[in-house]
C-alpha cells in the first residue's frame, strides 16, 4: 500500500514482523507550534536499525531510532518529547521552534 507514492510505514512494519524481524513503531502523538510531521505520522524501526517513514527530521529522528532500539531490546514502551527554543531549532530539525511528543512501542 502506498500513500502518495510512498510505502506506508505500517505496511512495512507488518511485512518486517512477518519476516521474523523485531520491530518498533514510533508515532507522533502531539505537536505544539510548528512541527515537521503531523500527529499520526509513523516511523518503523527494526532491530538492525533499518527504518521507514518519518516522525520529524534532523537529530530528532536519529534520537527516536536510538530509543526505538532500546524499546525493542527491553519491550518497555517510551514516551519521548522534543522541544527547542527558536535559536536552536534548526540544528535539531524543528525549524520553527515547535515541540513534538512521540510514543515508541515494540510490535508484539
Amino acid at each position: 500500500m502506498t500513500v502518495s507514492g510512498i510505502l506506508d510505514p505500517l505496511t512495512t512494519a507488518q511485512s518486517w514482523k512477518e519476516a521474523g524481524r523485531e520491530v518498533a513503531i514510533a508515532t507522533v502523538i502531539d505537536t505544539w507550534g510548528s512541527a515537521p510531521r503531523p500527529a499520526g505520522s509513523h516511523l518503523v524501526i527494526d532491530g538492525e536499525g533499518n527504518f521507514e517513514g518519518s516522525v520529524s527530521g534532523g537529530c530528532v529522528e536519529g534520537a527516536v531510532i536510538t530509543e526505538a532500539l532500546d524499546v525493542i531490546a527491553s519491550g518497555a514502551p517510551k514516551m519521548l518529547e522534543f522541544g527547542v527554543a527558536d535559536e536552536t531549532a534548526w540544528r535539531v530539525g524543528l525549524s520553527c521552534g515547535g515541540r513534538i511528543r512521540v510514543y515508541v512501542e515494540r510490535l508484539g
